[in-house]
């Protein structure tokens, strides 16, 4: 596992990351015991023998056919999965655990993935962004690292000659802590440990989801002795640097609302206000709420924050007019 010694502190808040009820980690009166936070990663739940000090990664990777398959994202311990232009998602990868050698190809930056990021003080590696979007960026304190600054210069992004640009820009994850001498950024915290239990789920049986985003993207999850497989558009889903097949532990599904907001289509998203959710755990399936909780897009029912099973986890930001099956 390689260790990530970036760091730099985000003093000024984002209007979209401010809490709106409840605290991660916290343990009501009934729910499941807590794994021991200090054990353990703070993002999997899981024991393991590297540093568990050290920056949250966050990677914008593209999802577009041509870009399939993807490096790295099997190593993350965290992958947000949204609409960007068209009816294609775009993943916000993040890295904590264990940070690949190479992760991409690596796309342009949108204001929900950055909102997203900021909940976890990631590091924030995206390519290239409208000058809107730079403006949304530069207003903010978010650290980050723009691959059309250090386009294919050799030792932090190279373009890949098997593939066409957009689709061959990737983070090459040695670089990072040249970075962080360059922008003179200085080491900061781990980050705050997700809510987790070892105790069995108490949802329904439900060993198969299968998400329609739009036109262009489904997404299915099929449950097997490895977690929940991914497959999209019908293939599965593969990390090249493995060659295995992406899989989850929890697979969170939540609904929000989208709106397009240019000719070129971006989109914005609503993460504060709330809504249903679908969270998948081990061939079972509980029906929750989500709530943006200091920036995070967690499960609870009623007032009580749902834990999540030890391991990766996968979260699908779906419209209100998309399709969950199970």
């Amino acid at each position: 596992m390689k260790k990530l010694l970036l760091i730099g502190l985000l003093t000024a808040g984002l209007t979209a990351c401010q809490s709106t009820g409840g605290t991660p980690g916290e343990k009501a009166a009934e729910t499941p015991d807590p794994v021991p936070a200090g054990d353990v990663f703070p993002l999997t739940g899981e024991p393991g023998a590297g540093d568990k000090s050290g920056r949250v990664l966050g990677v914008m990777v593209n999802n577009h056919p041509k870009a399939r398959a993807q490096s790295g994202l099997s190593q993350a311990d965290l992958v947000y999965e949204a609409l960007a232009e068209g009816q294609i998602t775009r993943f916000l990868a993040l890295f904590h655990s264990d940070i690949p050698d190479t992760i991409g190809p690596v796309r342009s930056a949108r204001p929900y993935y950055f909102e997203l990021a900021y909940g976890y003080d990631a590091l924030y590696a995206y390519h290239g962004a409208s000058h809107s979007i730079y403006q949304q960026l530069a207003g903010t304190s978010m650290d980050a690292v723009d691959g059309a600054v250090y386009d294919n210069n050799g030792w932090l992004f190279r373009r890949s000659g098997d593939r066409s640009a957009p689709h061959n820009s990737y983070l090459w994850t040695e670089g990072l802590d040249r970075v962080v001498v360059e922008k003179g950024l200085t080491e900061g915290d781990p980050p705050e440990a997700l809510y987790f239990t070892d105790e069995s789920p108490d949802g329904r049986p439900a060993e198969e989801v299968e998400i329609t985003y739009g036109s262009r993207t489904q997404v299915r999850w099929q449950y097997s002795d490895q977690g929940f497989l991914r497959f999209n558009d019908g293939e599965p889903s593969v990390d090249r640097s493995t060659m295995e097949q992406i899989s989850a532990d929890n697979v969170w599904i939540i609904e929000a609302r989208y709106q397009i907001i240019d000719e070129a289509g971006r989109r914005e998203v609503d993460l504060t206000s709330g809504g249903r959710g679908f969270l998948f755990q081990k061939g079972t399936m509980k029906e929750v709420e989500w709530r943006n909780t200091d920036g995070r897009l967690l499960p609870y029912e009623g007032e009580e924050q749902v834990p999540f099973v030890p391991g990766n986890t996968w979260i699908n930001i779906i419209p209100e007019s998309g399709a969950v099956q199970f």
